[in-house]
């Protein structure tokens, strides 16, 4: 772990520390007032067994060097939990899971490493909740958070928190119950903004959230 650490770009890690969640057991149902629950279940019809392509701009602030830092991409999503982010900057790489397996690759480094998913997703299973959006009822208390005429925002807060994940801020579009943005802050106070654009609700090839190095590719095995 410390070594894909130190290895990531901060909003690499930010995906694979603030953005993957923790599925936690819990036996008591929330009990939502009746606005937030229609948002709910209007994020649910619209995403949950979805397949999805979206462009995305990440902002990562990290409040104790004052830095931010940007970044952009395209991502495709598949339930349940499969994810492949390609990210078009200075440190072009890409992070591919089918849910189970995870690759991180650098094609410029013409590097590639490999590793279980579960120490990220702390299950066999698990996901970001935009490739599983029924974690949101599981995983999280919901409140509301501001809202206009043509959108609301719910804040989740995770039923056990870790350091990694204390809030995620979404932004939903009404009437149509699209996500434009997710945010997501830790306890130390840093927080990834991602703002999602042309997103696409299409059936595609699986096949892209699988990996198979090239010949000559170094490979490293994540602990």
């Amino acid at each position: 772990m410390k070594y894909i650490l130190r290895r990531l770009t901060p909003w690499a890690m930010t995906i694979f520390i603030s953005m993957l969640l923790v599925t936690v057991p819990c036996n008591a149902a929330q009990s939502l007032d009746a606005q937030t629950a229609k948002i709910v279940s209007g994020i649910e019809a619209k995403y949950a067994n979805k397949s999805f392509i979206a462009d995305f701009e990440q902002a990562s602030r990290l409040t104790a060097l004052d830095v931010t830092e940007i970044a952009k991409g395209r991502a495709w999503f598949s339930h349940p939990g499969k994810m492949k982010w390609v990210y078009d900057s200075s440190d072009n790489h890409e992070i591919i899971t089918n849910g189970k397996n995870l690759w991180i690759y650098r094609p410029e480094e013409n590097q590639v490493m490999i590793g279980d998913a579960a120490p990220f997703f702390q299950s066999g299973s698990g996901g970001a909740f935009l490739a599983d959006i029924r974690k949101i009822r599981k995983d999280f208390t919901v409140e509301p958070g501001k809202s206009g005429e043509n959108f609301a925002q719910l804040v989740l807060t995770p039923k056990k928190e870790t350091p990694e994940l204390a809030k995620i801020r979404i932004t939903v579009n009404l009437p149509g119950y699209e996500i434009p943005v997710v945010e997501t802050e830790n306890i130390y106070g840093d927080i990834t903004k991602f703002i999602f654009t042309n997103i696409q609700f299409s059936t595609f090839d699986e096949q892209i959230f699988e990996f198979t190095p090239l010949p000559g590719t170094e490979i490293i095995e994540m602990d």
